[in-house]
């Protein structure tokens, strides 16, 4: 069977290449800086945009009480990739935030 050769999604050009080994000097320089983390698969929901709805992607975070006990309220906070097709959903870098509340069960 013949090599197949991998494309990229983008060319690398001298610029990025550089960048890249100034972010890998900062990385191996200090590497408690820094979180790896993977990829996650979001789910997404209708959510309000210009256009109308569109599927954006989302990830919940519940709200928890902890004391004596532990206790899952009913609701959270939504976050969303604005963008299509986005995953960003933090709000530091694009991302917005929806309130979620469970209205039955």
């Amino acid at each position: 069977m013949g090599r197949r050769r991998l494309r990229h999604a983008h060319r690398t050009t001298p610029r990025r290449a550089r960048k890249s080994r100034i972010f890998r000097g900062r990385i191996e320089a200090h590497p408690e800086r820094y979180i790896a983390q993977p990829t996650l698969a979001l789910s997404t929901s209708p959510t309000f945009v210009e256009s109308g709805l569109a599927p954006r992607h989302i990830d919940l975070r519940p709200f928890v009480l902890s004391g004596r006990e532990i206790t899952v309220v009913p609701g959270g906070l939504t976050r969303v990739a604005l963008r299509e097709g986005s995953l960003v959903v933090n709000s530091s870098q694009g991302g917005g935030t929806k309130d979620t509340w469970v209205l039955g069960a």
